[in-house]
């Protein structure tokens, strides 16, 4: 297989936009009336307010937790991935009940607070140094604090997100499909491709490209529509290679790939970050080559689930 130069990709720093992407949900979440802090998202049963009470109780618990110490109330066994999850949903059902006894406003004022210590706090990680909890979703046991970092601003990202979708007309999705937000955040989901395609095995040089680009798929006449939104169109590629018997993921385009696969900024976040169902999200990208190899990759999640 002939290869283009490929690069190891590399988590991206994110801490200087948790303030700037702070601002974006304060400024949303103060235009809402009261029937949208009611509406229903793509959250499962969380209407937008159950979501911006999710967004406060996780940064009040990543706050005690990581930045004062304080260990987590009694989360009974945990000595696998299923427990962690158990634990993670059980923790969470706890603060959206939480916050069912707070108003629009109060649970807005505490995302205000919330949200500038945690840019603070962020801002003073050496991201090098161990996480206090590894990205267990990327398969891995320890994690580095630039990681862990990239994942809160994640959660961050695709909860505004679904506020935003709630909203309608005046979420503006697209706000937050532009590069600016949309690169980081895609570059550090991708990271669970290399433990989602574990149980595949192939030869080593076999490779899956993948394409996110802001262009829409061809028009039926072999040209492409720019997506409604965006007023500079933006594209990014990775490869997904096998080798020494394990995959690694490259930023890049390889030579010669067994599949390709091509989706809109739209299409990505919402299969990572579980805002599709697994059997519907291979219709919004396009696959050239192998279709069975990448059948993985639409039940990969960038959450825990």
């Amino acid at each position: 297989m002939s290869l283009h130069k490929l690069d190891l990709l590399e988590v991206p720093d994110t801490a200087h936009l948790f303030t700037p992407l702070r601002h974006e949900l304060l400024a949303l979440l103060r235009a809402l009336g009261a029937d949208k802090w009611d509406a229903p998202t793509v959250a499962g049963a969380w209407r937008v307010r159950d979501v911006a009470a999710h967004l406060l109780d996780g940064e009040l618990r990543t706050l005690a937790a990581h930045r004062d110490g304080h260990a987590l109330a009694d989360g009974g066994s945990v000595q696998g991935y299923a427990d962690v999850v158990g634990l993670v949903q059980r923790l969470n059902g706890e603060g959206v009940t939480a916050g069912r006894h707070w108003s629009a406003r109060l649970l807005t004022d505490l995302l205000e607070v919330t949200g500038a210590w945690m840019s603070d706090f962020v801002a003073t990680l050496d991201p090098d140094a161990p996480a206090l909890f590894a990205v267990a979703w990327a398969g891995e046991a320890e994690s580095t604090n630039r990681f862990d970092t990239a994942r809160e601003y994640t959660e961050r990202w695709h909860h505004q997100m679904q506020i935003r979708l709630a909203a309608g007309d005046l979420g503006q999705p697209s706000v937050l499909l532009a590069e600016r937000w949309a690169r980081p955040l895609l570059d550090t989901a991708v990271r669970v491709l290399p433990h989602a395609f574990r149980s595949t095995t192939v030869a080593d040089g076999e490779a899956i490209e993948l394409t996110v680009s802001s262009e829409s798929r061809d028009d039926g006449v072999g040209s492409r529509r720019r997506l409604s939104g965006f007023d500079s169109p933006w594209r990014r590629v990775w490869s997904l290679l096998r080798e020494n018997g394990t995959w690694r993921l490259y930023a890049g385009a390889v030579g010669t790939a067994a599949a390709r696969v091509r989706g809109d900024p739209d299409a990505w976040w919402r299969l990572f970050f579980n805002a599709v169902p697994s059997e519907e999200a291979s219709r919004a990208f396009e696959v050239e080559g192998d279709h069975t190899l990448v059948s993985p990759l639409w039940r990969a999640r960038s959450v825990m689930v």
